[in-house]
């Protein structure tokens, strides 16, 4: 299909670069990004199998995780596979409906996973700020209400830039230079007036991290105080050990984000790898890392990981 071929509004397909500059180094950048993905996709899948098969981790805690590994299957897959096809076999069209399809799962996606993690740090609070009322609080029907309120929010907050990148005309090409359809590469592209565009992304995204964020913070200062509180230092240390697997998926979400966005602002004039780069460690690295941090840390699920494959031994 001739790129060319553009309609009277936008093109019929975009071109995906991968990571300019390092054209290249593709085949080799594959490498690591495939084997993040398996671990992704084996991870994930794992926990989802493990908290769904014992009815003993049908609890909130183990519940939130199950969100956290469903959000991060769709928000590596949504990118990944695409992603592989242009380091390896150069497949760089991507149709202008399934590149806002891809945008649109991206971000909202990623809103999803902020929210699920404030989730946690709420249900972190609650089990150690007011342990007694931990069953009556964090009741089945409030974690669907809870798992509600994200996908709403999140899909609310994103369903509007699919129309407003259609209403565009792309006179600067079809030429995406990204590995994915992120947001502001596809505005770069659009001509008229984008101004809109730009502030309802970066407000947007100071809006989920700057709010998700302070109340994820304000819930530490309340679990620190509770805990400084105890009486026994082994008190102390098994109730903050609770919250160390949690605090490992905070900085392995929110500690990317925040590099790139200075990176954006304080590197202006560093390789566009760089930055893309950056972008690229921002999707891989959680989903890769998650079920890790929460395999080695949690007793309850390093157990049956285990169980699970000794029985295979067996």
């Amino acid at each position: 299909m001739s790129t060319s071929n553009i309609t009277s509004t936008h093109p019929v397909v975009f071109l995906l670069m991968g990571i300019p500059g390092l054209e290249h180094l593709h085949i080799w950048i594959s490498i690591p990004f495939c084997s993040a993905y398996t671990l992704a996709l084996l991870g994930n899948c794992t926990l989802l199998f493990i908290i769904q098969a014992d009815a003993a981790l049908h609890e909130p805690m183990y519940l939130f995780l199950a969100m956290l590994a469903a959000i991060d299957l769709v928000l590596s897959s949504t990118t990944l596979p695409k992603m592989l096809a242009i380091f390896w076999f150069r497949d760089q069209e991507i149709n202008f409906y399934a590149c806002l399809v891809q945008m649109f799962f991206l971000h909202s996606f990623s809103i999803m996973e902020s929210a699920v993690l404030l989730a946690m740090a709420f249900d972190r609070y609650v089990a150690i700020c007011k342990p007694l009322h931990y069953a009556t609080i964090l009741t089945g029907s409030l974690i669907t209400k809870i798992g509600t309120a994200a996908v709403t929010r999140a899909v609310a907050l994103m369903i509007p830039l699919p129309f407003l990148l259609r209403r565009f005309h792309y006179c600067r090409g079809p030429v995406i230079a990204h590995c994915y359809c992120e947001h502001m590469a596809v505005v770069r592209l659009a001509c008229g007036d984008t101004r809109f565009n730009n502030i309802y992304g970066i407000a947007v995204a100071m809006f989920i991290v700057v709010l998700d964020l302070l109340f994820v913070i304000l819930s530490y200062i309340f679990i620190l105080q509770a805990v400084l509180q105890l009486a026994s230092q082994e008190a102390r240390y098994k109730a903050f050990g609770t919250c160390v697997s949690h605090i490992g998926a905070i900085l392995a979400f929110y500690t990317p984000v925040v590099i790139s966005s200075v990176m954006h602002r304080v590197a202006r004039r560093a390789a566009p790898h760089v930055h893309i780069l950056f972008a690229n460690f921002y999707l891989l690295f959680p989903p890769m890392i998650n079920p890790i941090i929460y395999g080695v840390k949690t007793k309850q699920i390093r157990e049956r990981v285990l169980g699970l494959f000794l029985r295979k031994d067996v």
